[in-house]
């Protein structure tokens, strides 16, 4: 989805990491959880933290700062998981963010969002679905849907059913 795709107010749910400010469609947000012990799986990417026992279920949880590139989660009374659903190859699948600190839910209209900046072949932005303007600052709006690629997706998918990835 595009910001051209954006044609009525949304509800969005932000977030920080570090000092950004990010935010998410509250139609993907399951629920917010405070931090809890998270069991590592062996040989996963450096972001996929592990998993969590979320009411008899295997949920993956993904350090949102490491897939960002910016350093690893430190536990902190305000660190949480946004338990949010990512559509993959036409499958619901339940993962777990591990963000510093959620914020507020608000709703922007479509002519408070810009289109996510075109920075070069070398950066992808195209996980962002654009830029939101609230009071003179600007909070990136994820597509949740394409943060993750394929073959991550995969991993964490196979982490949530109890698999590692092969040696």
């Amino acid at each position: 989805m595009s910001v051209a795709d954006i044609n009525e107010a949304r509800q969005y749910l932000t977030f920080r990491l570090d000092d950004e400010v990010f935010a998410l469609d509250v139609g993907q947000v399951r629920e917010i959880l405070d931090f809890s012990t998270i069991t590592k799986i062996p040989q996963t990417p450096d972001f996929m933290r592990g998993v969590i026992n979320l009411r008899g279920s295997v949920v993956p949880v993904v350090d949102m700062r490491l897939k960002f590139g910016m350093g690893c989660t430190e536990k902190t009374v305000n660190t949480c998981i946004v338990v949010v659903e990512v559509q993959f190859e036409g499958e619901s699948t339940i993962i777990g963010a591990l963000v510093d600190a959620v914020q507020e839910v608000f709703e922007l209209e479509p002519s408070q969002i810009e289109p996510a900046p075109k920075i070069g072949t070398r950066l992808r932005t195209e996980f962002l679905k654009g830029m939101g303007k609230q009071d003179n600052r600007f909070i990136m709006i994820l597509d949740i849907d394409k943060v993750f690629t394929m073959e991550e997706l995969s991993v964490v998918q196979g982490a949530g059913a109890g698999e590692t990835e092969p040696v």
